[in-house]
C-alpha cells in the first residue's frame, strides 16, 4: 500500500531548446527463451524480455469521439515531447518513441488501449486516460500488471490511490477549481446566487461538482439549482431555462467541451447575462467553435500558463505556437510533462541500472519507483509526487475567455 504525503523537495533543471527529427528508429522487445506471451493484462509475469531499440512509452487518450476535443491537444503535447526530448539525446543517447492508442471516450476503449499497450506493445509505461472516468476503470488493469500508468488529465478524487503504478502530473480538482470561483467574486463582489450545471454521467464531473458547491458553500453564496445532463447532450433548453427562471447572478459548469460549449451557447441565447465559470473539461480552445462569440467572459481555473516563466517553457511553448500557430493550452503542457517525467525517470534510471539490460517486469517496477521519488521542472512548473502518487505543484492561474465580437477567433486571457 502507498504511504501518506511527504514533502518533496522541488528540484530545478536547466533545458534548453533544440527541435530536430526524430530519426526512424524502431522498437522490438526482445523475450528471453523461457519467456511465455500473455493477453491477459491483469498477469504480471506476462512480459518478459528486455529491450532493444528505442524505448517504447505508451500513449493512451482520446482520439475519436466527442472526447477527442480534449485528446488531440494531449496528442499535440506527446508529440512535442517526443520530437523535443530525442533531439536532446533521448535516454542517455537512446532515443524514445511513442506507441498510440485510441481509447475513444467510454471505459471499454480506455480499457482495451492500455491491455494492447502492455500486451502487444510492451510499453514501459503509459501516458492516459484521458478522462477520470476512464482511469477508474483503466487504470486498474496497469495496476495488476505492475505497469506504470501517468495521468495527463484526470484530476478527480481519489485517483493515485488506484494503486502503487499510478500517479498524475494534473493537479487535483478540489486543489484547482475554486479558483475560478474566488475570480468571478473578484470581478462582481455582488454574486449571491449560484446554479450549479454539471454532467451526471462522468466521474470527473461528478467529482467537480462536489467541489464547485462546496466552493459556493464557503463562501457564504446562495445554491439556488443544481441542473443534471449527460455528456452526450446537445439540447439543454430545459435545464437553461429552469435555471434561468430563478435568476442565478453565477452559472458554473461541469462538463466537456461539446456538451459545455452548447449549455453555455443556450444560457446566452437564452437571455442569461451574468458570468459563467467553466470546469477543467471545457479548459481548451476547441470550446471555442461550439459556442463561438457567446463563449466571451467564460472563467476557467487552470494549471498552466503559457507565461511560467522558465526555458522548458519556453521551448515548449514556441515548439507549439510554431506547429499549431496559437498558444499552446493546459491539456497539451501536462501531457508533455507526462512524458518528460518518464523521459527523466528514465535517464536517472539508467546511469544506476542500464534500462536496456533490465528484464521488461524489472524494468517497469524499477522505473515507477524512480518516478515517484524524482522532481522535474516541467513546463508547468516545478513538480514531484507524493508516495500516493498525487502530483505536488505550486503555480495556478485564472483565464478568461476572450472572443472577437464575430466569434472568429479567441483566446485565454490570464488574469493577474
Amino acid at each position: 500500500m502507498k504511504k501518506t504525503f511527504s514533502g518533496i523537495t522541488a528540484l530545478l533543471s536547466s533545458c534548453t531548446l533544440l527541435l530536430t527529427g526524430c530519426g526512424g528508429d524502431t522498437t522490438t522487445v526482445t523475450n528471453s527463451p523461457n519467456s511465455t506471451t500473455n493477453n491477459t493484462a491483469t498477469n504480471t509475469a506476462a512480459n518478459t524480455g528486455t529491450l532493444s531499440g528505442a524505448i517504447p512509452i505508451g500513449i493512451a487518450v482520446a482520439q475519436t469521439s466527442n472526447v477527442a476535443l480534449l485528446g488531440q491537444e494531449q496528442v499535440a503535447g506527446v508529440k512535442i515531447a517526443e520530437k523535443y526530448f530525442n533531439a536532446k539525446g533521448g535516454v542517455n543517447g537512446t532515443p524514445i518513441k511513442l506507441v498510440f492508442q485510441d481509447t475513444s471516450g467510454d471505459e471499454a476503449g480506455a480499457i482495451n488501449a492500455v491491455q494492447t499497450l502492455i500486451n502487444k506493445d510492451k510499453v514501459i509505461g503509459i501516458v492516459g486516460p484521458t478522462l477520470s472516468q476512464q482511469a477508474f476503470s483503466a487504470d486498474p488493469v496497469a495496476e495488476r500488471a505492475k505497469v506504470p500508468i501517468i495521468g495527463p488529465s484526470n484530476t478527480a478524487k481519489n485517483v493515485p490511490e488506484i494503486g502503487d503504478y499510478v500517479a498524475r502530473v494534473s493537479a487535483p480538482v478540489s486543489v484547482v477549481a475554486p479558483n475560478s470561483v474566488k475570480a468571478a467574486l473578484k470581478q462582481n463582489p455582488q454574486i449571491k446566487k449560484v446554479a450549479v450545471f454539471y454532467a451526471q454521467n462522468d466521474a470527473f464531473s461528478k467529482s467537480e461538482t462536489e467541489i464547485f458547491q462546496q466552493t459556493v458553500k464557503d463562501q457564504g453564496l446562495e445554491l439556488i439549482t443544481v441542473q443534471k445532463f449527460q455528456t452526450s447532450d446537445t439540447d439543454f433548453q430545459s435545464q437553461a431555462t429552469n435555471a434561468i427562471n430563478i435568476k442565478p447572478d453565477l452559472v458554473i459548469i461541469s462538463g466537456l467541451a461539446a456538451d459545455g460549449g452548447n449549455l453555455v451557447r443556450q444560457l446566452r441565447e437564452l437571455g442569461y447575462k451574468g458570468l459563467i465559470v467553466g470546469g477543467n473539461g471545457l479548459n481548451t480552445s476547441n470550446l471555442l467553435p461550439v459556442c463561438k462569440a457567446l463563449c466571451d467572459g467564460v472563467l476557467i481555473a487552470q494549471a498552466y500558463s503559457p507565461e511560467h516563466p522558465g526555458e522548458i517553457n519556453a521551448a515548449f511553448r514556441k515548439a507549439y505556437t510554431e506547429e499549431y500557430k496559437k498558444e499552446p493550452p493546459q491539456f497539451s503542457a501536462q501531457a508533455f510533462a507526462a512524458v518528460q517525467v518518464y523521459v527523466e525517470a528514465l535517464q536517472a534510471l539508467d546511469k544506476k541500472s542500464k534500462v536496456n539490460k533490465l528484464q521488461l517486469p524489472e524494468l517497469r517496477t524499477e522505473l515507477n519507483k524512480q518516478i515517484l521519488s524524482g522532481t522535474y521542472n516541467t513546463p508547468l512548473g516545478a513538480i514531484g509526487f507524493t508516495p500516493v502518487g498525487e502530483v505536488v505543484q505550486k503555480d495556478f492561474y485564472v483565464a478568461q475567455i476572450k472572443m472577437e465580437k464575430d466569434g472568429s477567433q479567441g483566446k485565454f486571457t490570464f488574469l493577474k
